[in-house]
């Protein structure tokens, strides 16, 4: 008897003593909601603070609209800040990974490929949006209040972009009043970086001290960036309440048109051009949509394709079922050349407004030349907010006035939030849809993010409690924040 009282004891104490635990849903407490969450806070914030600059039209800006803009300022310069040793490290990796695959010059080649193809449909899509709902047509906006261009582009000054004057492609400049600030080049740095991959792999096995450095780099690169990015739902909501704060409903009003305008092309090419590419090469829409979601959202509050491109890169890599090897080249490449939003949609219906807002005609070549522009010029956005310098090439090239760019750069927050939620969608796309033609696509891998999801915290989590298994494929690279990726991936 005593002994069976023993044995049944202890799942009597044990049931005696569990209660039972109500836990709120995923989609409530994870990552993705927080985000949510601080929209709604900025949202709110932003309106209390243009209502305090309403009372006062004559004082300076109220203390909660400096300290929405100084906020969202730091989380922008942080990650600002990250983009250089990213572009640096991310690429001579990735250069060293892709000799791991397979017809690596066929993948590349491939994936350039995609980005054309769905350059060039995003770009018809802006223009046929720009010709039927006629952005700048009957607007009330005045010319004289366009505003002047930071920076502009032309074809010129693009090819100088291209060559390198420093190892670091770093440049000052200096305003009228003496300040001196000092900026980088993505291109050049992109350029730069892939010469050092493809010399470090030519090199052989004398750069492979040099090569495990450039990953231990990229991998301490990457858990910053993580800690920035954890600071998004702050972030967030300082960024769109300084733009309501700032902006509020003026700007909207009298350009409410174009910011419509821009928002429906990129519906079209999110909703209807994207899954078109992904049934065309057999694949779930509402699959890769409900995996891909994290990037798009972040992608949208952030407006920085480099600043999201550690989230990209593991959301490829862990639920899209796109090996890692493949994936540390597509989704770097992506982020400083792939811009529908920016460089394919955007430039098409703005060229447009200003032909319509001055009265001009455009014809069968000019809207060529939008294609030519939009489609071998997408670098000229690489990796940094905002798509001035794309706009401001496409207008000189079919002679429009500049002075159009000015007409626009009020909403140019409000716009291009969603222009790099395209960017990043479909960058990620890219590199699975090429994943799967090829034949290298992992459904096992796709399958189980199918049942999980993928969640932020609970990944980076993983990263440290499995890291006594990541020496087992040690001699895996990996790009991605801690070896776990690789070893989970290579497991199944």
């Amino acid at each position: 008897m005593s002994h069976q009282d023993t044995i049944d004891a202890p799942p009597a104490a044990s049931t005696g003593t569990a209660a039972p635990r109500r836990h709120l849903p995923a989609w409530l407490t994870g990552f993705g909601a927080q985000v949510i969450a601080g929209l709604v806070v900025g949202l709110i914030l932003g309106f209390i603070a243009r209502a305090q600059a309403s009372d006062v039209p004559d004082a300076d800006s109220p203390w909660l609209a400096q300290f929405l803009d100084k906020t969202g300022s730091i989380y922008v310069s942080l990650l600002k800040t990250m983009v250089p040793p990213l572009i640096i490290t991310a690429v001579i990796t990735s250069v060293a990974n892709l000799r791991k695959v397979a017809n690596a010059a066929r993948l590349a080649i491939s994936t350039l490929i995609w980005f054309v193809i769905t350059a060039f449909f995003s770009v018809i899509v802006g223009i046929l949006v720009g010709v039927i709902m006629k952005p700048g047509s009957g607007t009330d906006i005045e010319a004289s209040s366009a505003a002047e261009p930071s920076n502009t582009g032309s074809w010129m000054g693009f090819i100088d972009s291209v060559v390198p004057t420093n190892f670091l492609g770093l440049g000052a400049s200096a305003s009228s009043d003496g300040d001196i600030s000092v900026s980088f080049n993505v291109l050049q740095l992109l350029i730069i970086s892939l010469a050092l991959g493809i010399a470090a792999v030519k090199a052989g096995k004398s750069a492979e001290p040099f090569l495990n450095i450039t990953e231990s780099l990229l991998t301490v690169v990457q858990k910053v960036l993580w800690w920035i990015i954890r600071l998004a739902p702050i972030g967030t909501g300082a960024l769109i309440g300084h733009a309501v704060a700032d902006y509020g409903w003026d700007a909207l009003g009298s350009l409410g048109k174009f910011v419509l305008a821009i928002y429906v092309g990129l519906a079209i090419v999110l909703l209807v051009i994207y899954p078109a590419v992904l049934m065309f090469n057999g694949l779930s829409v509402t699959g890769f949509y409900r995996r891909v979601w994290p990037v798009t959202s972040l992608g949208f509050v952030t407006r920085s394709s480099m600043g999201v491109m550690p989230v990209t890169q593991r959301v490829t890599e862990q639920s899209m079922g796109v090996p890692s090897a493949y994936a540390s080249f597509a989704v770097p490449l992506g982020a400083t050349t792939k811009m529908d939003g920016c460089a394919s949609i955007y430039p098409a219906i703005a060229a447009l407004f200003v032909a319509q807002f001055y009265g001009l005609d455009l014809g069968f070549t000019d809207y060529l030349l939008i294609i030519f522009v939009s489609v071998i010029g997408s670098a000229a956005t690489a990796g940094t907010t905002g798509a001035t310098v794309m706009l401001t090439l496409t207008l000189s090239t079919l002679g429009l006035p500049l002075a159009g760019v000015g007409l626009l750069l009020a909403i140019e927050p409000i716009i291009d939030m969603g222009r790099t939620a395209v960017n990043v969608t479909g960058q990620s796309l890219v590199a699975t849809v090429v994943a799967k033609r090829a034949g290298i696509w992992e459904k096992d891998v796709w399958d189980s993010a199918g049942e999980h999801g993928f969640d932020l915290e609970a990944d980076d989590e993983a990263v440290a409690s499995d890291e006594d298994a990541t020496t087992v494929v040690a001699s895996t690279p990996s790009t991605s924040d801690g070896a776990t990726v690789t070893a989970d991936v290579t497991s199944r």
